[in-house]
């Protein structure tokens, strides 16, 4: 085990730009468990954040709460989420990915199971901010992770792959979240979904090696002390401008969708809820099904001899283009025909994988959990705009297309910016 480990901290920087794994000394097979720990995590990332809006029926009765304090808990989670995105960044940058995770997974586990234990709307809240702040990791922990054990031409799949556990979780959640509720209770749902996780740990020692750090193979002068200079020539970058600008338009379409859809189902084509719930994983599932498969698509295009950026645009480009199908969606009168057209606009998880291989790409390799911090920071600023301006615009036009129609054309937006302003796929020096 020593060896390997030795291997890992004197593989040469060079091999970043020469196609060969940044990380030689880690065996394939270790590389793709660490993937799949990932992979879990994630989805016990979504599961834990996404049950208190399952449960809340129950909490609000218990509570009594109104409408106004359920958005004040509903929204609590963001808050440190957003706000620790490049914090957790520059602490993924600098410190053993090993420990870091860990205690960010048992952070957020443990505020997930002490739910169980809440007695008051300030405790509730309360739990909710930690968890916000431990799931913070999930980003740009697992795309530095990626980064440091694949190189650039090979890193579509396993991006696709620990990322697609998000889709996964929302997809479990609705199935494991109310069957808990219904036969234990919401307390003991807490209690259980967020103890029961502590198990993933266990693996995630075993298998990550005690050092995976490409800080001592970079120059000393990469290494320079980070200050609020060096940030804001980071934040002049081209690069991460595009990259800045398209996940804020790709996440102000994907929180539309998960916010809006069971709700467009159940009053713009009158499903009943178990059918709307039902009709709404099938976009989901499509979705995630998409994010390692366009990675893969990538990796093996580029792997034949044809260029990454102009291939990883390509995907993205076609990817995003399915997210027009969202505007005849809400035009058609067929409910069935309404639903198709709703999956095919869920083939935007196509460009889920190269969004985040691009970022691992452009940024110095000493700064991408810097980089993909600050992106996530600015993309989930989404997560308030996009269902907010949605309600704004259903309130004021009574229907559904309008706000389709802008999710759509942001998306569009979006594909200018990562196929217009994002320039070659290469890190920048020198900030």
């Amino acid at each position: 085990m020593a060896k390997n480990h030795a291997s890992v901290q004197t593989a040469p920087v060079c091999c970043l730009g020469e196609g060969t794994a940044p990380a030689p000394g880690v065996k394939n097979a270790r590389r793709w468990s660490i993937v799949g720990l990932l992979f879990a995590a994630s989805a016990i990332n979504y599961i834990d954040r996404a049950s208190l809006a399952m449960a809340l029926p129950l909490i609000s009765v218990e509570f009594k709460l109104d409408p106004s304090r359920e958005g004040a808990l509903l929204s609590a989670f963001f808050v440190p989420y957003v706000l620790m995105q490049i914090p957790v960044g520059f602490c993924v940058d600098r410190l053993n990915m090993r420990w870091l995770y860990a205690a960010a997974f048992l952070l957020w586990s443990l505020a997930q199971g002490l739910t169980c234990f809440a007695n008051s709307l300030t405790f509730l809240i309360a739990l909710r901010l930690l968890l916000g702040v431990g799931e913070s990791i999930y980003l740009p922990g697992g795309t530095k992770i990626v980064s440091l054990l694949f190189s650039p031409k090979e890193r579509g799949l396993p991006s696709g792959i620990f990322d697609v556990g998000s889709r996964t979780g929302l997809v479990l959640e609705g199935v494991l979240v109310p069957f808990l509720i219904v036969h234990y209770g919401w307390r003991k749902m807490f209690l259980l979904v967020g103890f029961a996780a502590l198990v993933w740990l266990i693996p995630w020692l075993v298998v990550f090696p005690s050092r995976l750090d490409e800080r001592r193979q970079a120059p000393a002068e990469q290494h320079r002390a980070f200050t609020f200079a060096v940030f804001w020539r980071q934040l002049r970058s081209r690069n991460l401008l595009g990259i800045c600008l398209g996940l804020f338009c790709f996440d102000y379409y994907w929180y539309v969708l998960i916010s809006w859809l069971p709700k467009y189902l159940v009053d713009g084509r009158h499903f009943t809820l178990l059918k709307a719930g039902l009709f709404t994983s099938i976009p989901f599932f499509v979705f995630g099904a998409g994010e390692p498969i366009g990675g893969w698509i990538a990796d093996r295009m580029i792997r034949h001899g044809r260029d990454e950026t102009r291939t990883r645009k390509l995907i993205i480009a076609i990817a995003f283009s399915a997210g027009l199908l969202l505007i005849p969606a809400a035009r058609v009168d067929d409910a069935e025909t309404a639903v198709a057209l709703l999956v095919g606009a869920s083939l935007v998880g196509l460009a889920t994988a190269n969004l985040l291989v691009i970022v691992q790409d452009c940024a110095p390799p000493e700064r991408v959990g810097m980089w993909t911090g600050t992106a996530n920071l600015i993309g989930n600023t989404a997560g308030f705009v996009g269902p907010l301006a949605t309600g704004f615009m259903i309130g004021r036009t009574g229907s559904y297309f309008t706000s389709f129609l802008v999710a759509s054309l942001t998306l569009m937006a979006g594909m200018v910016a990562f196929c217009g302003i994002v320039t070659q796929l290469k890190p920048v020096r020198g900030l």
